[in-house]
């Protein structure tokens, strides 16, 4: 795979990982409501898919040293993979009642990350237990957060 749409589609993963699950989580513990947790899926998949897509686009750019084919590829992928890696977490929450849905998106994502970290750990030649160990910390990090300040906000504004 070329190394522009390798960064893309990896970067695209990992944070359709990590912001997906935060939202699910979060807005599980914060409302409770399948249909807001339905749209805050749908909203992120499109707004943080076409951020992150810029985001990478203008990091590739102020590097100044890619091509505008491999800016662009990079760009598209991050999309692409973000858009529609996010969107498979409206997957559980389709098929099961809400507390169970989350769950399983956490299972879900966790392996993703996983076996992501695990390839690039293989590829890098280091330790996949430690690169896996360090991303699953902080996704778990993202998770436990953001079910608290769900809690917090439904205490304190519900």
């Amino acid at each position: 795979m070329k190394l522009s749409i390798k960064k893309g589609v990896s970067f695209g993963l990992t944070s359709g990982v990590i912001t997906t699950l935060g939202l699910i989580v979060g807005l599980e513990s914060g409302t409770g409501s399948k249909l807001v947790v339905l749209g805050g899926i749908i909203t992120i998949a499109i707004a943080d898919a076409f951020s992150d897509a810029l985001g990478m686009h203008i990091s590739e750019e102020a590097e100044n040293k890619h091509t505008t084919r491999e800016i662009w590829e990079s760009t598209i992928s991050t999309f692409l993979a973000k858009f529609v890696f996010a969107l498979t977490f409206i997957i559980p929450i389709l098929l099961f009642n809400l507390t169970l849905a989350v769950i399983v998106s956490i299972i879900y994502g966790l392996l993703i990350l996983s076996i992501i970290s695990y390839k690039m750990a293989i590829e890098q030649k280091t330790k996949p237990l430690h690169v896996i160990a360090e991303h699953l910390l902080i996704a778990i990090v993202v998770i436990f957060i953001t079910h608290f300040v769900g809690n917090y906000v439904a205490v304190i504004f519900g």
